[in-house]
């Protein structure tokens, strides 16, 4: 006998974006069980989520940074993959920018019965919950659309993000006694901490009296590199997503730009200063259900203006914020003399 109310979440966007959508598969998944089609720049993520049976990856040509060119091979392999699994329902999950509408044609063409999604765009029949967005943190939205499909929040679920865990063991990545994490880098550039800055952040905590841990992916050693020099311990490019999220555990919080490690670091518990660059609005993208100190000049000319790349010289609204403003944000979260 097949699962009754099988269902396909669909968020084709990278690793922080999935887990904001976790909350809202949690609230599918009592429904019945859900399956997740992620880009492959959410991946990582995708497995790391409860109430998650299978992920499915598709590299969709309207989504991401660096799209890739149209595929027919591949959106044909798509459809029939989904034809295969026949599912009830498929809930779209998107930013408020982006559109649903071609992946909700995918979905029809492979026999989806029933279409929820949150559009702005006449949808036609393409969907059969055409749901609108309110104000408000993307986590709430996603939650809405959930409802709206069908999904109930668990009553004892707080709805903040999480994890499957246990996580992996890192004990021998890491230092002993207590640390901060310093994350410079972000996919999207506008949105990254310039590496000098983040260099003189890690000088200014390590004088403080802390202990400073860098991380990045394996692209960004160079600049994990430079910005640990001999001051701090640099594990750029030495973890995976799912032991990033165990060091992000370990630690009494997180410096970081507006960037998928600090919706990682909120997953497992731990607050987060954010220097927010606000070419998106903090007020749906900061880092949700953690203790947070957001610092950034949210009133620069670029705000809100989805840039990819800084448009105004010197990246003002970050490299204004000072190391002594990062230093007392820090210890407004982990005050050395109570979390031992």
């Amino acid at each position: 006998m097949s699962d009754p109310n099988r269902t396909l979440a669909v968020r084709l966007d990278s690793d922080g974006d999935v887990l904001l959508t976790g909350p809202a598969i949690r609230a599918l998944a009592r429904t019945g069980p859900v399956d997740l089609l992620v880009s492959p720049a959410g991946e990582a993520a995708a497995r790391l989520l409860p109430g998650v049976r299978e992920v499915l990856v598709f590299d969709a040509p309207w989504s991401g940074y660096q799209p890739p060119a149209v595929d027919p091979v591949a959106v044909r392999d798509l459809v029939e993959t989904l034809r295969g699994k026949d599912y009830d329902r498929a809930i779209i999950f998107t930013s408020f920018h982006q559109s649903p509408l071609p992946m909700a044609l995918l979905a029809r063409l492979a026999g989806v019965p029933f279409l929820a999604a949150t559009s702005e765009d006449y949808p036609g029949s393409l969907l059969d919950v055409r749901h609108r967005r309110r104000p408000g943190h993307e986590v709430h939205a996603a939650l809405d659309l959930a409802r709206a499909a069908g999904g109930t929040a668990d009553p004892d679920d707080d709805t903040r993000l999480a994890l499957r865990r246990p996580l992996p063991d890192v004990t021998g990545l890491l230092p002993a006694g207590r640390f901060v994490v310093v994350h410079p880098s972000a996919s999207v550039p506008a949105r990254s901490l310039d590496a000098g800055h983040a260099a003189e952040l890690v000088r200014s905590l390590v004088a403080s009296g802390r202990q400073v841990v860098v991380t990045g992916g394996p692209d960004e050693r160079a600049t994990t590199a430079a910005v640990a020099g001999a001051d701090a311990l640099d594990l750029g490019g030495r973890t995976t997503f799912a032991e990033l999220a165990a060091v992000l555990d370990a630690a009494d919080c997180l410096v970081a730009g507006n960037t998928g490690p600090a919706h990682l670091a909120a997953a497992v518990g731990t607050p987060v200063v954010s220097l927010f660059s606000p070419v998106v609005p903090a007020a749906r993208w900061a880092p949700y259900g953690v203790p947070v100190r957001l610092l950034g000049d949210q009133l620069v000319p670029c705000r809100g203006t989805r840039a990819r790349e800084c448009p105004v010289p010197g990246h003002p609204c970050l490299t204004t914020v000072t190391p002594g403003e990062v230093v007392a944000a820090v210890d407004s979260l982990c005050p050395v003399e109570v979390r031992a």
